[in-house]
């Protein structure tokens, strides 16, 4: 396998905010293009769905704009497949094969062994995983990103953000990635306070936003008042019990959530006790999948498709970042000076726990 670690080009995340949209399983769409691009982009999400407010709207965003970078339409040109549950990822790895689709996304770690499945029973069409690696398949990209770097300025932030010296987090299944965010958070936060304390739990889940809601609202009663989740769809459980608790609360005493993957800021708006309209995301974590989908999908358009390859994004090209919503001053020079850190060498993020 060529072991090649590639930078792409990386944007805002801003700049690819397009609204989603669709079905379950999408094969509809306007008949407008008007460029001849040969390739046909299609994205199989995990369980989470297109509508996740995180991973997969994020890619499934990045496909939107790259449709509309060269005159495509959904349906024409580019499309999603939701998955309902594991069952669905080679079903609709083959469907999008059917449906002529050449260039084919799947997000998540979760499909990693179905593309390593259909991949070499479709040599003509190009497949990449998104959060994993699938060797020894020449025509398989594999991306991922360095999340314990965002993650550790996440833990900064928190640190440097709490009044009662304790924060939490909250991952949604245990495994290789979510270990990253958790190792990096809480490295982050005793990188300010080695007293610090961090509650830590899993939901089991990305898709309970009940059980995110039972989570949070446990942390928060025992006394957090941040909490950074990385939980997918469950993470929308942690925004509502953040919203029910500070509807109770003044604005002065908040409660905060820090939001992943994405600018999950608008999540995050609500009117206090004291009737004063606020926002209790504290910041957000960015992972930039849209930029990576969308700029796989240039290069394959370019005849350069990575086949083999393995793409990692880093803190160093833009590929995570950290969205500062609502930091302090004290807060956001912490994070400027970890950053600086990291970049320079001089702070190794851990990215197991």
């Amino acid at each position: 396998m060529n072991k090649k670690l590639v930078g792409l080009g990386v944007v805002s995340l801003a700049a690819l905010t397009l609204a989603a949209c669709g079905s379950r399983t999408s094969n509809s769409g306007s008949s407008t293009s008007s460029e001849d691009v040969s390739v046909k982009a299609a994205i199989i999400t995990d369980v989470g769905g297109i509508d996740d407010r995180s991973f997969n709207q994020s890619a499934w965003e990045g496909l939107q704009a790259w449709g509309k970078e060269h005159s495509l339409s959904k349906g024409n040109g580019y499309d999603y497949f939701q998955s309902a549950s594991e069952a669905d990822y080679i079903t609709n790895l083959d469907s999008a094969v059917s449906g002529g689709y050449n260039v084919i996304f799947g997000i998540g770690f979760a499909l990693e062994s179905a593309i390593a499945e259909v991949a070499p029973n479709n040599p003509d069409t190009n497949y990449v995983i998104v959060d994993s690696v699938v060797a020894d398949q020449p025509n398989v990209a594999s991306v991922g990103f360095a999340d314990h770097e965002a993650s550790y300025l996440a833990g900064v932030a928190a640190a440097k953000s709490t009044k009662s010296n304790h924060i939490g987090f909250i991952g949604g299944m245990e495994g290789v990635v979510i270990d990253r965010f958790e190792a990096g958070f809480v490295a982050g936060a005793k990188s300010v306070n080695p007293d610090i304390k961090v509650t830590i739990d899993y939901a089991g889940s990305f898709v309970d936003s009940a059980k995110g809601q039972t989570i949070a609202a446990a942390q928060y009663a025992a006394g957090a008042d941040v909490i950074f989740h990385a939980s997918g769809q469950t993470g929308n459980g942690v925004f509502a019990a953040a919203k029910a608790e500070n509807e109770t609360r003044n604005e002065a005493d908040k409660v905060w959530v820090i939001g992943v993957d994405r600018d999950q800021s608008a999540e995050g708006d609500y009117t206090s006790k004291d009737g004063k309209d606020s926002n209790f995301v504290l910041a957000s974590t960015l992972k930039q999948v849209g930029t990576s989908v969308k700029d796989i999908a240039n290069k394959a358009v370019e005849g350069k498709f990575p086949g083999g390859e393995i793409i990692q994004f880093s803190l160093a090209d833009g590929g995570v970042d950290l969205a500062e919503t609502n930091l302090s001053e004290d807060a956001t020079k912490a994070v400027a000076e970890a950053k600086k850190a990291i970049l320079d060498g001089k702070v190794t993020v851990p990215e197991k726990p």
